[in-house]
């Protein structure tokens, strides 16, 4: 796949994504369900990797770097947000969530001495911008004492948890760690360890084997962790964490669609140029002035 595509499939599938894990919270704990999740995912994975013929033998250096990437990636982040779910809208969540482009613009300097292009900051700023517009009556409600002030923290900690887990898969890339081997070993780490804290914790291992329950599962763990963070990674390794992680500015514009379909959802003129908002934005961080000149002189050309 070529960048765009890998960016929309992304796009689509997280943004779907909102209105799937609402089936997965009932009766089974949300820290088990992450287990199941990405424990399947990782199996799954790796079974495709055996059946062929991909390498699956690595030092214990870089299984302990398939281990820090599962952990901030593919258990912490999901469990902290899993968690918030019962205190904060989806909408509120995605709100928060979107400021991973700021946290990757940081953590890349950081830890991978990337620089810091104004271009990723200024189109991050207006998505952000864009995203405070849609989301503008969740953030009119919302009660900054108690529960729901508590819940706001967890999510920004899974956020730089998530962003964290994007640092280690820029920097596995480099290594020139495969994508796919090692999703198939975060995610097993990562579902091993929400499994270990959920026995630590004594949360009971029950499993729903209602339709809704299984259906959710099965989309969360072969679109939602497969494919989706297979296209996603792929995009790091290509364009970077900071203009990958612009995506997580876009899905949650797809779950209000999908809120509109299916449950009612009412878009306000504010919505409506946060959109426009979170598209300028997302023209300014992955078109090149080089590439919006070539159009220009491209469109000038038809023009005449």
């Amino acid at each position: 796949m070529n960048s765009i595509t890998l960016y929309l499939t992304t796009v689509m599938i997280w943004g779907s994504t909102f209105y799937a894990i609402k089936f997965q919270l009932g009766m089974v704990d949300p820290l088990v369900s992450v287990a199941y999740r990405f424990l399947l995912a990782g199996l799954l994975l790796l079974a495709f990797c055996r059946l062929t013929g991909m390498r699956l033998s690595f030092s214990r250096r870089e299984h302990l770097f398939m281990l820090l990437q599962g952990l901030c990636l593919f258990g912490i982040n999901y469990w902290l947000m899993y968690q918030s779910t019962a205190h904060l809208t989806s909408g509120l969540i995605a709100l928060t969530f979107s400021t991973i482009v700021m946290m990757n613009i940081v953590n890349g300097a950081l830890f991978l001495g990337q620089p810091v292009r104004k271009e990723v900051v200024i189109g991050g700023l207006l998505g952000l911008l864009g995203i405070m517009l849609v989301f503008q009556p969740a953030e009119g409600s919302f009660d900054f004492s108690g529960p729901q002030f508590q819940a706001l923290l967890i999510v920004l900690l899974g956020t730089y948890c998530a962003s964290l887990g994007n640092i280690c898969s820029a920097r596995n890339q480099r290594s020139q760690l495969p994508v796919i081997q090692t999703n198939a070993f975060g995610m097993s780490y990562g579902g091993l360890a929400m499994l270990v804290i959920a026995l630590l914790s004594d949360k009971p291992l029950v499993f729903d084997t209602g339709l809704p329950y299984l259906a959710s599962l099965a989309y969360l763990t072969l679109f939602g962790s497969i494919v989706a963070f297979g296209c996603y990674l792929t995009l790091v390794g290509r364009i970077g964490a900071d203009r990958a992680a612009y995506a997580t500015l876009i899905f949650p514009i797809v779950a209000l669609q999908i809120s509109t379909w299916l449950e009612g959802y009412q878009w306000s003129p504010e919505g409506l140029v946060g959109i426009a908002l979170v598209l300028l934005g997302n023209l300014i961080i992955l078109v090149s002035p080089q590439q919006l000149r070539q159009w220009h002189r491209r469109w000038l050309a038809r023009s005449c």
